[in-house]
């Protein structure tokens, strides 16, 4: 009688724990960009310790893959989802930035303002050059990084203000803008097409520059970064970046629809 009652149990726990990873995947689906285990878990309603012993056995089975600090479908997914042929093109995407990655030897992002919000699609670095680590969310510190500042450069003063109303300015740093006016007054000074350059005005001992690219009527930018130390190398690469855009525009206008 004792193993004929383990027997349901057991299989009730191996239903409750399927259940669950599923629950995990389709929070995963819901974030194009992936999202961090902590939320993964809110999301799914579930306890963390939980959601992270699924998370470890869904990447290990390659159902999901963890990329800078977030999770997104690994291949396997892909084969069984239609959500494979968005995670190509993003695929695509970052080999070509990749590729410029390595030509000019800098970290190389490239990000969007789509409905409202700045947001990051693909980001191409090493261990030796790596990224700007993302301590503060970028959608609503865009006031304080070149990428943000590109982004809403590039907006007509409804929109611009309409995201200060939501994400106003705030120092983050000594060296950032300290106010909405002051930032305003920035991006006013901004040229058409030049690129936009901020100095630990996001992160101490770093710094970086965006410049507009244009992509049907969407906002977007291409970005990289440096130690604020070479800071005077940034220019010059940014320079050289945006003068080869035109090899990469076609394969970044796939974002778009992603």
């Amino acid at each position: 009688m004792a193993t004929a009652d383990t027997a349901p149990a057991a299989q009730q726990t191996l239903i409750g724990s399927v259940q669950r990873a599923m629950r995990l995947l389709e929070a995963v689906a819901s974030h194009d960009d992936g999202a961090p285990a902590k939320q993964l878990a809110r999301e799914a309603g579930l306890a963390l310790p939980t959601a992270y012993h699924l998370l470890r056995t869904l990447t290990h089975d390659g159902y999901l893959r963890r990329e800078n600090g977030v999770f997104v479908f690994g291949d396997a997914t892909e084969r069984l989802s239609s959500s494979g042929a968005q995670q190509n093109r993003r695929g695509m995407i970052t080999e070509a930035l990749r590729h410029w990655r390595d030509a000019i030897g800098v970290p190389v992002y490239f990000a969007v303002y789509r409905d409202g919000e700045i947001e990051v699609v693909a980001v191409a670095d090493t261990p030796a050059n790596p990224a700007v680590e993302e301590w503060a969310d970028f959608r609503e510190t865009g006031h304080a990084h070149a990428i943000g500042q590109c982004l809403l450069s590039q907006l007509d003063e409804a929109a611009r203000r309409d995201h200060l109303d939501r994400y106003p300015a705030q120092s983050l740093t000594p060296y950032s803008v300290r106010d909405d006016r002051s930032l305003l007054r920035k991006l006013s000074a901004v040229g058409r097409m030049e690129p936009v350059i901020e100095r630990q005005e996001y992160a101490l001992g770093s710094a970086c520059a965006a410049f507009p690219i244009t992509i049907g009527s969407t906002a977007a930018t291409l970005a990289i970064s440096l130690p604020s130390h070479q800071a005077e190398k940034l220019l010059p690469a940014a320079r050289q970046l945006q003068h080869e855009i035109g090899k990469l525009v076609g394969t970044l206008a796939f974002s778009i629809s992603i």
